[in-house]
């Protein structure tokens, strides 16, 4: 039989494993009597663990929530995943550096020798990718304020400052009065934070930006939860953010064309992320790919440095006739230039 404390220990990681247990269950796995379980329960809760009783034919227990946080007890790998996890925070844009930076000290301290030496040789730098302007930071309570909502599904209203003209550096929130809202999901998408919606005063979906909301209290009524356009959050976002209104699709790009490349498909596949790469031959493949407009598909193939076969559809090839007549008149005004 295990000492008591080791006991303890492995009776609180089956209690953080699963919502409930029935007793006799726990008895089994620990290989100890009923008896014997109830006196490591009382045990655990002189050290500040809420675990509850719960009754019925198969009365057990449950770790539930307390006033303050006890120790909590994790695996090796649920270490290493939770110090990883703290040091890319700085990534997320909620404005919890610091807080992730103190959470990590604090994670190594109590951390055995062995992971901790693991984790030290893990150094991870969060990099992000350059922007023509840092991310905004959201403010944590407004984070906070937003997920209350949309967890409690109650009608949510905000200020909301829209994107300043260019030069101006002014926004509009000042006389524009409060959005009113159903908050359905809160996500990420590029380092920024978005509130997906359906605004009650324009009767449909929208998606705002975290750093441009400030709730106001209290919220509104409970609703009941529409369904998304495409089915899920990540389709509907996506959609939005390839510049397409409709159903959210798994391909929302509103420009979508087929090519020919004369290049072999490995080496068009390291190349793109989203386009669909058909192997022709060893030097030739067919390349299905979106964009926001027509030119800019056609410049984005154009990089491929290679002879292009437009497939499909004409105002692909269209988009190709123009670039080329933009391109040559910038070519020739260089020659111009150069000739004076």
């Amino acid at each position: 039989m295990q000492k008591t404390s080791a006991r303890l220990l492995s009776l609180l990681s089956l209690l953080q494993a699963r919502r409930d247990w029935p007793g006799a269950l726990l008895a089994d796995r620990l290989d100890v009597s009923p008896r014997t379980v109830r006196r490591d329960v009382d045990r655990l809760r002189e050290l500040g663990y809420p675990i509850v009783a719960t009754k019925g034919p198969d009365g057990g227990y449950r770790l539930d929530a307390g006033t303050q946080l006890p120790p909590l007890l994790f695996d090796d790998d649920q270490a290493v995943a939770l110090a990883v996890a703290l040091q890319i925070a700085t990534t997320t844009g909620a404005g919890i550096e610091e807080a992730a930076a103190r959470a990590l000290n604090t994670v190594r301290q109590v951390m055995p020798a062995r992971l901790r030496r693991r984790i030290e040789t893990l150094q991870v730098t969060a990099v992000e990718r350059p922007v023509a302007r840092p991310h905004p930071q959201v403010d944590s309570s407004v984070l906070m304020t937003l997920g209350d909502a949309v967890h409690a599904r109650e009608v949510l209203r905000f200020d909301y400052t829209r994107a300043s003209p260019a030069g101006t550096g002014d926004g509009d929130s000042a006389e524009a009065p409060p959005r009113r809202v159903q908050p359905h999901h809160l996500v990420t998408w590029g380092g920024r934070w978005y509130l997906v919606a359906w605004d009650l005063d324009r009767d449909d979906w929208r998606t705002f930006r975290a750093d441009r909301i400030s709730p106001r209290t209290p919220t509104g009524p409970r609703f009941t939860p529409r369904e998304l356009p495409g089915g899920n959050v990540a389709a509907f976002v996506t959609s939005r953010f390839q510049g397409s209104e409709g159903s959210g699709g798994s391909d929302g790009w509103p420009c979508r064309g087929e090519v020919i490349l004369d290049l072999p498909a490995a080496v068009v596949l390291r190349h793109t992320r989203e386009g669909i790469v058909e192997e022709l031959g060893p030097d030739r493949c067919r390349l299905v790919l979106g964009s926001w407009s027509w030119p800019g598909l056609a410049a984005t193939l154009g990089r491929f440095d290679a002879d292009i076969e437009v497939v499909g559809p004409t105002e692909l090839k269209d988009a190709f006739a123009h670039l080329a007549r933009r391109y040559a008149n910038a070519a020739t005004d260089g020659l111009t230039q150069e000739a004076q």
